[in-house]
């Protein structure tokens, strides 16, 4: 008898930018689960939680979502209930691996951090964050070799997500002449939604109170491979618990197409991302492990505010395709998905 060849599944978790009005709402109240996971974080922030869910809700926020006050707890919340909702249907993950502030979800779930810990470091830096200069990133359609001639004056490379898709970042006013220039060369970009210059030695004051804070903190090795997309590897037991580490995430590049490269190396996948926007989905269908369809890559939530009953489509179809091919009970970790022989 010839077993069918199975992927491993890793959850993905998308990080700043990828936030959008309402995001994943339409599963409030509606997913047990997903609720009480989000409605978690949220209690643990107290006031501004309850105000930040009030305007994720509201047909018109009074605090726009490229706010840090919004985006930050908001698009965690959404990324760690997506990961306890698809978790709960009985998919055990063989591995996370997260983008920017993603990458905190992911650390939660694979057991670093307790989640109070994260949510009260989450919060800490949303506070540094505003005695810092204001910025934003742009996502350029190059490679970071042809971007060389616009870097200086605090706009460096702050992730490389593919071979053609560098983001850079940077203080308003330097970032919006490199803008200018971007538009005069001809280059293709975007203005990613964020007010702050993630991953730039903008936010290098917020380093050393992190790593202040990290030390009270009780971190433990990941129980699941935690893949960062800072050292584009697993996380080894020393790095997940050093406060060094998460305290310098903010300043350091994001490098997510060579993590990606290297988990897609180790074996073949299922990519599920648990969390807004697909643009993780979008990256690695890119990948030639997923066109030559040797691992697959599956969204559970829409690529853009859709409404409500989309939002539950998006995950009813996502279920029914992890469960539909799991093996008895769906517990595994590994998932017979299509393949072609070899």
């Amino acid at each position: 008898m010839t077993l069918p060849h199975r992927r491993s599944v890793v959850l993905m978790f998308p990080g700043t930018g990828a936030q959008h009005a309402r995001m994943a709402a339409g599963l409030y109240r509606r997913e047990p689960v997903f609720t009480a996971a989000l409605d978690e974080v949220l209690a643990l922030l107290g006031p501004e939680g309850a105000d930040a869910r009030a305007d994720w809700l509201a047909t018109h926020p009074a605090v726009s979502m490229e706010a840090d006050a919004r985006s930050a707890p908001l698009l965690f919340a959404v990324d760690y209930a997506m990961g306890r909702l698809v978790e709960s249907w009985g998919v055990r993950p063989d591995a996370y691996l997260g983008h920017s502030m993603g990458e905190f979800a992911a650390a939660v779930l694979a057991g670093v951090f307790p989640l109070p810990d994260a949510v009260r470091l989450l919060w800490e830096r949303v506070r540094l964050q505003r005695g810092t200069p204001r910025g934003g990133m742009l996502a350029v359609a190059a490679a970071p070799p042809e971007l060389a001639g616009y870097l200086g004056s605090g706009v460096v490379v702050a992730a490389v997500n593919a071979p053609r898709h560098t983001v850079l970042s940077g203080p308003d006013t330097p970032l919006e002449a490199v803008a200018r220039r971007l538009a005069a060369d001809g280059r293709t970009f975007r203005k990613l939604a964020s007010r702050t210059p993630y991953h730039s030695p903008a936010l290098a004051p917020l380093v050393a109170p992190t790593a202040e804070l990290l030390r009270t903190m009780r971190l433990r090795a990941p129980r699941t491979p935690l893949h960062s997309a800072y050292t584009t590897g697993p996380l080894d037991p020393a790095e997940a618990v050093s406060a060094e580490f998460w305290a310098g995430q903010p300043t350091a590049p994001v490098l997510f197409w060579a993590t990606l490269d290297r988990l897609l190396a180790d074996r073949d996948r299922v990519l599920v991302e648990a969390g807004p926007s697909q643009s993780l989905t979008v990256l690695a269908r890119a990948h030639e492990a997923v066109r030559a369809g040797r691992s697959v890559v599956l969204p559970t939530l829409p690529a853009r505010a859709a409404g409500p009953e989309e939002d539950r489509r998006s995950v009813r179809a996502a279920r029914d395709r992890l469960l539909g091919t799991a093996d008895a009970g769906g517990h595994s970790g590994t998932l017979p998905v299509d393949l072609p022989a070899r």
